[in-house]
């Protein structure tokens, strides 16, 4: 494909693959700086708004929200529900949204396109332990497959392709020693891809939590965990937004960077709740929430697996040129 439409489709697949990628109040860029660094001695709470997503990797801000963690910081947050980075990606660059979340290949891809995202705060970080972490490949119980080199041939579902699901499991595959070229990789929505692996349309997935679990309960069995094993410490998300604002109201940034760090230490520190209030957001039964894996939630992001992820997305040509770390990521995010 000529460069400049492998670059239209790149964008537009970053857009609606940023999940970090509605309704609610926008704040119109967040108010003033004064009132960021003053609203925790006057009394007056910036509004803000968060494009996010219902899965289980963004328990740690609706935490923070619920514990008054970004009140204490100055700030009134409207969390936005969103189904993908469709909706999220253009309120946050329009200003609409102040911050948003996502996959960290989706801004990697997305700044090779153009768009002027940044990470502010890091999000999910995998376990490190393939057989207990947020994110699996799951085979039947009886399938043959014993490994990601037995997935030649075979059909494997991810949600989106040349995403980080999609990324990590290529990487998998070639560091098992297959061939990437022989994986047929085919799009399957995340809540469709156990019935589909039980159907026998698929012979592998690429499953999340709560979808993992739900996959263990109907049989299936996990080969690999694909954010655990192929980059070490992988940080698999963060919250982002604009260069714009980050430029005009650096105060109002670094509130909500100091607000999530709390908060994701806060997840930490009290997983229990990290489960409990996944019902206030998501429709996953109690019998799984109890069941599920939760990710870990680190204050820092890891510097070195977003430079891993970067290499590795431009091995599979997906984007030009390995960006800078500091075009990706805020001094004071990462370590």
């Amino acid at each position: 494909m000529p460069r400049t439409l492998r670059t239209l489709a790149v964008t537009a697949a970053a857009l609606f693959a940023l999940t970090a990628c509605g309704s609610g109040s926008t704040s119109g860029g967040g108010g003033s700086s004064a009132e960021a660094a003053d609203a925790t001695t006057s009394g007056e709470l910036t509004p803000i708004e968060v494009g996010v997503i219902p899965i289980v990797d963004v328990a740690s801000i609706y935490l923070g929200v619920q514990e008054g963690i970004f009140e204490d910081h100055g700030l009134d947050v409207t969390l936005t529900l969103a189904q993908g980075g469709a909706a999220i990606v253009p309120a946050v660059q329009s200003g609409q949204m102040d911050f948003g979340f996502s996959n960290v290949a989706s801004i990697i891809i997305g700044r090779d396109a153009g768009l002027p995202l940044k990470i502010v705060a890091t999000g999910p970080q995998s376990t490190g332990d393939g057989q207990d972490d947020a994110a699996a490949v799951m085979v039947p119980g009886d399938s043959e497959i014993q490994s990601m080199a037995d997935l030649e041939g075979r059909r494997v579902a991810v949600n989106t392709l040349n995403n980080i699901n999609h990324a990590t499991a290529y990487e998998g595959v070639k560091q098992a020693g297959g061939t990437v070229e022989g994986v047929d990789f085919v799009e399957v929505g995340f809540p469709d891809m156990v019935g589909q692996l039980q159907a026998g349309n698929v012979d592998a997935i690429t499953a999340v939590e709560p979808f993992v679990t739900m996959a263990e309960q109907g049989g299936a069995r996990n080969i690999y965990g694909f954010f655990a094993e192929p980059v070490q410490d992988l940080s698999v998300s963060g919250y982002f937004t604009t260069d714009q604002l980050i430029e005009q109201d650096p105060e109002l940034v670094e509130a909500f960077t100091a607000a999530m760090k709390e908060s994701q230490q806060y997840a930490t520190d009290h997983p229990e709740d990290a489960k409990a209030i996944l019902s206030s957001y998501t429709s996953i039964d109690a019998e799984t929430v109890d069941e599920l894996t939760m990710p870990a939630f680190p204050q820092l992001h890891n510097v070195a697996s977003l430079e891993r992820m970067a290499e590795i997305l431009r091995e599979m040509d997906l984007i030009e040129e390995i960006p800078a770390t500091s075009d990706l990521l805020v001094d004071g995010a990462g370590q």
